[in-house]
């Protein structure tokens, strides 16, 4: 009878799964502060790639983990046509082709020595105008490099017109902006920093959002859309099932949701520690995001969801 009547329902194809792919590894190393995530070699991001495909998820975003040595103030390696993030988007796209959505990660932080989003100034603050030059140059060599979609998570004014311009002044048109329109500054984020090897120093609070405003997400939603975002996304989306009703409601375009890293941890850690059902709480907190208005959900369950499903 419940399921007769239920009001709302997960699909695989509801799913996204955000992957870490690492260079100079010979085997996935487990993330410490997220069991049952790994960052990739090559070989096993293709792999679950194509498990995500065969299970019926729709899309799969890439995070590219460069060794440190790598790394410095520009984030240069990504935007080498043959650093990691470009090389794995390469891989995947040979694997899976156009059966499974393959989109990147638009950002500075995995690349840059400082962490941060963007390049530097003289007095260490990011600098909006010039890091929108980087993403620029991000824009086509991803795109270059297969993904269907890009996703710029940097939280610049202004990036999401200049990479639809990037884009198109080299013939990708038909790549896909999915915009990191509601993106706050918060404590949930922090299993993800592992994840990537991030090497931030401080935060990120004077670009990212603060957890206490709505007005100010409805403002940058306006400002993406009118630059031409395809797709907008809320993150994170547990905390913030509020400000997702309210954005799925103002647009007629796909909205979509990233169950980030903190709230996949204090899921994984109750249920080992016998505290939670594990399963009924996956369940129940997608449900619960599909619910608010997220067409689409970002989630590291991904491929374990839609199998059951």
């Amino acid at each position: 009878m419940r399921r007769m009547v239920a009001e709302t329902r997960l699909h695989p194809a509801d799913l996204i799964l955000p992957a870490f792919v690492r260079e100079g590894i010979s085997s996935p190393v487990e993330i410490g502060a997220m069991p049952g995530v790994v960052q990739h070699t090559r070989d096993s991001l293709k792999k679950a790639a194509v498990e995500a495909m065969e299970a019926g998820v729709s899309g799969i975003m890439l995070f590219g983990v460069p060794e440190e040595d790598k790394k410095d103030a520009a984030g240069t390696v990504g935007t080498d046509p043959d650093g990691i993030l470009q090389v794995a988007l390469r891989d995947v796209r040979a694997e899976v082709g156009d059966d499974l959505i393959v989109m990147s990660d638009l950002c500075l932080d995995e690349f840059t020595d400082h962490g941060h989003c963007g390049v530097l100034d003289a007095e260490g603050r990011v600098d909006n105008d010039a890091t929108l030059e980087r993403y620029a140059e991000m824009a086509q060599v991803q795109a270059d490099a297969g993904a269907h979609v890009v996703g710029p998570s940097g939280m610049m004014d202004g990036q999401v017109g200049v990479i639809r311009d990037a884009l198109d002044q080299v013939g990708h048109e038909d790549v896909s902006i999915l915009a990191y329109t509601v993106k706050y500054s918060s404590a949930f984020f922090g299993p993800f920093r592992e994840a990537v090897g991030s090497s931030l120093k401080g935060d990120r609070k004077t670009y990212q959002q603060d957890p206490a405003n709505t007005r100010e997400s409805l403002r940058e939603l306006a400002l993406d859309l009118e630059e031409g975002a395809d797709m907008v996304m809320v993150k994170p989306a547990g905390p913030y099932l509020d400000i997702l009703a309210r954005v799925a409601d103002a647009v007629d375009v796909p909205v979509a949701a990233y169950q980030i890293s903190g709230e996949y941890s204090m899921i994984e850690a109750a249920a080992e520690r016998g505290w939670i059902d594990r399963d009924q709480a996956i369940m129940e907190s997608l449900t619960g995001i599909k619910r608010a208005g997220a067409n689409m959900i970002l989630t590291y369950w991904a491929t374990e969801v839609a199998r059951r499903l």
